[in-house]
């Protein structure tokens, strides 16, 4: 037993974060002497759908897989698709059989963070966006939130545990129990004591929304904090009203009192739709629980070919496929063999060879083709 109910790394990578039926499909194999040589292809949909989705998890896949006797070959992380194979693996079945589990969680989880984060991207290209979620999600999967954020286009992150594991710097300012704890009618001494306390190179952001109007606040917080960089709004939902009216207010009054340099920064429920409605009253926003709390993908893994015969169940496709990416940004899925599409650019890549790891991670690699991809494809959020 632990103090937490959280599988260990050790666990997942030894092949016990398992589904209890591979582990009688292993027994049942070995009992039968039966190993067979198959290609098991990851897919969420068969067929191109028009549904784009930003693939995601690939290097917690690609570690989980690495030392294994396998090749496989996949889709970049960063990469759009809207069906066909994102991932592909060739060897003896029970070298990875008890890893179909986690190999699946790493995908599904972190390309369905990745594609909310990157809706939220495109809803506002130039806006400053930061993940402000984990405290929505188990701590222990604060890190693959936080990456699949920045992959998908958010500009920074909240959660310092995250952030270690993957050298990023968390930001952020104050919450709205800092100023309770100076009480109401306080809030200057609260402004002032964070202006104090903090590095320099902290943005001096303060919350301007605690124990009264939003306009007011803000104009005391200006008078209290000299060099002040921003205000944040966070609102509780039932007292919004016009969030969007309350927004402009700020801005002309500020403006009109020359504090033109002033950001106004929005957080609390912020989705795509509010981002586009609002982003032209405001600089920047914390996205929380949509990018957090999105549905993972449903990805599924099946054996397409066994000892270079097709083999698929029914309602899946045979075969070993390659997928392609056309100069128009459609997604072009067919068996690998063929002749493949004049303008196509192979998407499948090879990621592991012979059980050793042939392909590097970067995040900030990894999110510039999203944005590139997402141009071509037009990927556009739901608004």
């Amino acid at each position: 037993m632990t103090e937490f109910d959280i599988v260990s790394p050790d666990a997942i990578a030894s092949g016990k974060a398992t589904d209890a039926y591979f582990d009688r499909t292993v027994e049942t194999l070995e009992h039968a002497d039966r190993n067979p040589t198959v290609v098991a292809e990851v897919t969420a949909t068969q067929f191109p759908t028009g549904d784009w989705n930003l693939l995601a998890g690939v290097k917690d896949a690609a570690h989980l897989l690495a030392g294994h006797d396998i090749d496989v070959n996949a889709i970049r992380e960063g990469r759009l698709f809207d069906g066909g194979p994102v991932l592909q693996i060739e060897g003896q079945y029970l070298e990875f059989c008890r890893l179909e589990t986690p190999l699946l969680g790493f995908l599904s989880h972190a390309t369905g963070v990745a594609t909310a984060a990157l809706e939220a991207r495109q809803a506002a290209p130039e806006t400053t966006l930061l993940s402000f979620g984990t405290r929505h999600v188990h701590p222990s999967i604060a890190a693959m939130v936080e990456r699949s954020a920045l992959v998908g286009g958010l500009d920074g992150i909240s959660n310092v545990a995250a952030g270690e594991v993957i050298d990023r710097e968390a930001g952020g300012t104050m919450p709205h129990a800092l100023v309770i704890c100076f009480g109401a009618g306080n809030q200057e001494a609260a402004w002032q004591a964070f202006d104090e306390a903090v590095a320099e190179d902290v943005p001096r952001i303060a919350l301007c929304d605690t124990y009264s109007d939003e306009v007011d606040e803000v104009l005391r917080a200006v008078e209290a904090v000299e060099d002040l960089d921003s205000v944040r709004i966070d609102t509780t939902g039932s007292r919004r009203g016009d969030f969007r009216h309350i927004l402009r207010e700020l801005r002309f009054k500020l403006d009109a009192r020359g504090h033109t340099d002033i950001g106004i920064f929005a957080s609390g429920g912020i989705t795509p739709e509010s981002i586009a409605q609002l982003h032209d009253v405001a600089d920047g926003f914390g996205v929380g629980s949509h990018v957090s709390n999105a549905d993972p993908i449903d990805f599924a893994l099946d054996i397409v070919e066994v000892e270079g015969e097709p083999a698929a169940k029914r309602g899946k496709l045979d075969g070993k496929k390659q997928v392609y990416r056309t100069q128009e940004g459609g997604h072009h899925i067919q068996l690998a063999d063929r002749q493949p599409p004049d303008d196509g650019e192979a998407l499948l890549e090879p990621l592991i060879r012979d059980g050793e790891l042939v392909r590097e991670f970067d995040i900030d690699t990894a999110a510039a083709r999203a944005m590139q991809d997402a141009d071509v494809v037009g990927f556009e959020p739901p608004l």
